[in-house]
């Protein structure tokens, strides 16, 4: 049986040593890891994400984003052929955003954010979770690896930016319940993982082992 490639997109900022304790079946599915590169000056996300679809090798991949790689891995899949399109903490249109990120396009205090200053871990820890400060340093020193300023300011405003009203119903979206980046209270058709917080593919990853296989291969 020919293996199914599988690409996985981080989140913002993140590493793809986000997936590490993510293991799906080597005799059916072939995994690839994602990576952020760094955007051009005012660089659209359409071309962005053309630029960046040029790293997947495999025709119709299913493609696999956590949050802000949700949203690109579904703008991916408007670049390329993909056999399925699944996001996890993530969002399908700007009308799932919670009320600080409406408030935060409509007042540009996003533009406000000191992403300059991000060698001090603590500042976009707090952006990013939110659970304790102590753990918060702890995963954004191991998991969040892109530090480079233009980056950061590119990806903090594409997101609260992106121009998606009407969400694409092939999405497949899993959220966990106490997300508290993107509240459930806003998500609508996902698959809903009790318990689940905005990090869950760190501390859900069992329950995402067992069952990204069935999901993968259901209809497809």
């Amino acid at each position: 049986m020919e293996k199914i490639p599988v690409y996985f997109m981080p989140g913002l900022a993140a590493s793809t040593s986000i997936f590490e304790r993510i293991e799906l079946p080597k005799d059916q599915f072939e995994v690839f890891l994602l990576e952020w590169i760094l955007p051009n000056p005012k660089e659209s996300i359409a071309d962005y994400c053309i630029r960046l679809s040029k790293n997947i090798k495999h025709k119709n991949p299913v493609l696999i984003g956590v949050s802000f790689g949700g949203v690109i891995v579904q703008e991916m899949s408007k670049v390329i052929p993909v056999q399925k399109t699944i996001i996890i903490s993530s969002v399908k249109s700007n009308k799932e955003f919670p009320r600080r990120l409406k408030i935060a396009k409509s007042t540009k205090v996003y533009k406000l954010l000191p992403t300059g200053l991000v060698q001090n871990v603590e500042t976009l820890s707090k952006f990013a979770y939110g659970d304790t400060v102590k753990q918060r340093l702890k995963l954004y020193d191991r998991y969040l690896c892109v530090r480079d300023k233009c980056y950061l300011d590119w990806a903090i405003e594409t997101i609260i930016l992106w121009d998606r009203i009407e969400p694409d119903p092939t999405i497949i979206h899993i959220h966990g319940d106490a997300d508290n980046v993107f509240p459930i209270k806003y998500i609508k058709d996902s698959i809903v993982v009790k318990g689940g917080t905005h990090i869950m593919i760190l501390n859900k990853f069992k329950w995402l082992n067992e069952n990204l296989p069935k999901i993968i291969l259901n209809n497809s």
